[in-house]
């Protein structure tokens, strides 16, 4: 059994946090899984986020960020590709 290290971005509300975690790489079954402690902690970092708690989330996870809705219509849209509509 071993173990590496990777990122995970977590969502809550108007917020994500970038979180560190470990995968634990095992033969057969589920692997890579979380470990038990960092499955918590990303949970920890939600209901920081949900809530609003930014100070807590930040002592959590390692970068908190704030996410902003953009609204793309008319030509631009056209050229990039995108769907027109309102976040």
């Amino acid at each position: 059994m071993s173990t590496r290290s990777t990122s995970r971005l977590v969502r809550g509300g108007e917020f994500a946090a970038e979180v560190d975690v470990e995968l634990v790489e095992a033969d057969g079954g589920w692997a890579p899984y979380l470990r038990l402690e960092d499955a918590c902690k990303l949970d920890d970092v939600r209901d920081a986020l949900r809530a609003g708690d930014i100070a807590r989330a930040s002592k959590i996870a390692d970068r908190v960020y704030r996410l902003t809705p953009l609204h793309v219509s008319g030509e631009a849209a056209k050229r990039s590709g995108t769907i027109d509509r309102t976040v």
